[in-house]
């Protein structure tokens, strides 16, 4: 199994009442909450953990792409993968990823892509998300009616430039271009693993299935619930007559590891609550716009996770509106208790850790953890022990599973280390 520290880079100074005084943190997030001096800090601090997890076990690391919120500071991944790919020298870097259909024309992210290729030596992983209703609706103003048209063509023409021996006209529905001709062309042939993170919707698993792509599901409430998703994935796999490789799945999961269970409990509940009480905190009415779900998604009841999130959230703030009585009394919020007893959280020793997700990769058929072992306003030194006790304890007793019977076709093939060129001397911090 492969491990990747997944990173969303949340801002993490909101304000504690932020859920009772804003309508939501994202797309009308209030700008005037944003300090640009916590802002670099924030940048610094998340590239050095991404840094310090690819030297302490991960197999990779993975970044995404949003837009207006305080959920994620990363409208831009390419960049931070810039940044990595040269203090990162070994370490695959998974972009989970480009929101496709945001780009006009999409030409621009098999150019970036096929830079990142080439520097790193063949060590990237491209991920193609439709991206959520706040980021492509509402902050970038696609219509809902088209936006998958428009994300599905735009993986078309981004596979077809990295692939194509010649210079080709594309008559596309959205992108219209009369030469397409990709330089510099990526190092891995045909093109570098493309993965589709997913949020429930069951034609994300029929496309997956039918292509052979991987289908990585970015859930915020954990395995538990998680386990119906993939099975109905996998279900759809089989059904085409298709092997069930595991290596064809990805799944997130939030992880705290401490030396002892008791500490665990101490140390992460704070960043916990700030994530799930905070940095979810959505407006229902961005979550779903008319069109956004395809036909059979909504006639299969399928909840996208964006959904979930901003039903809980409206589900809070309408009970704290309610006149409390004696039995009713006590916060909006969700506790810890129930984050981890609901397995939004995987919490304890190295040892229980590590059960919790083997048995997670079991049941979920998963090949590929998105390791999320900073969340919320997590502080630094708590993120480095976590991926401490994660590379030198959890990750050793997980690195072989599957790989005696399956295949790992999902994962880049860099060019050996003899050929690829690396940074001449160590980092030099400025002091």
């Amino acid at each position: 199994m492969k491990t990747v520290f997944f990173h969303l880079m949340p801002y993490p100074e909101l304000p504690s009442d932020f859920p009772e005084a804003h309508r939501s943190v994202w797309v009308d997030i209030d700008p005037g909450l944003y300090d640009p001096k916590v802002g670099h800090r924030a940048y610094n601090d998340y590239i050095d953990e991404l840094e310090y997890a690819a030297g302490v076990g991960f197999d990779g690391v993975g970044i995404n792409e949003h837009h207006s919120n305080g959920y994620g500071l990363m409208p831009s991944p390419n960049i931070i993968a810039a940044s990595l790919s040269r203090s990162c020298p070994d370490a695959t870097i998974v972009v989970l990823g480009d929101s496709v259909a945001l780009y006009n024309p999409p030409l621009r992210v098999a150019e970036e892509l096929a830079m990142l290729d080439g520097i790193t030596g063949g060590r990237m992983v491209a991920g193609f998300p439709v991206g959520s209703p706040m980021d492509t609706i509402f902050a970038y103003g696609q219509n809902p009616a088209t936006v998958r048209e428009r994300y599905h063509e735009g993986v078309d023409l981004i596979t077809k430039a990295w692939t194509s021996k010649d210079v080709f006209s594309f008559n596309g529905e959205y992108n219209k271009l009369r030469y397409v001709n990709v330089w510099p062309r990526p190092v891995q042939q045909p093109h570098p693993p493309i993965w589709i993170p997913g949020g429930g919707s069951v034609d994300t698993w029929d496309w997956c299935a039918e292509n052979d792509l991987l289908y990585c599901y970015l859930s915020y409430f954990g395995y538990k619930a998680g386990l119906a998703t993939m099975q109905g994935f996998w279900d759809r796999v089989r059904q085409l007559g298709k092997e069930a490789n595991p290596f064809m799945g990805g799944f997130a999961q939030f992880i705290g590891v401490a030396d002892s269970e008791a500490e665990a409990w101490e140390i992460y509940r704070e960043p916990a609550e700030y994530f799930f009480n905070t940095c979810l905190h959505v407006y229902a009415g961005f979550a779903d716009p008319p069109g956004y779900k395809t036909p059979n998604t909504v006639r299969s009841g399928v909840e996208g996770m964006v959904e979930r999130a901003a039903r809980e959230a409206t589900a809070r703030a309408e009970a704290k509106a309610q006149p409390k009585g004696p039995l009713s009394a006590g916060p909006n919020q969700m506790s810890f208790e129930q984050m981890v007893e609901k397995g939004y959280v995987i919490l304890g020793d190295p040892t229980q850790v590590t059960e919790k997700l083997h048995e997670l990769a079991v049941n979920l058929n998963i090949g590929h953890l998105m390791a999320l072992c900073h969340f919320g306003n997590m502080s630094k030194e708590v993120v480095k022990n976590n991926l401490d006790l994660m590379g030198t304890k959890v990750l050793p007793e997980l690195a072989g599973l599957f790989e005696d019977e399956f295949e790992d076709k999902w994962w880049p093939h860099p060019m050996s280390a003899a050929e690829r060129q690396m940074p001449d001397s160590p980092r030099v911090t400025a002091r």
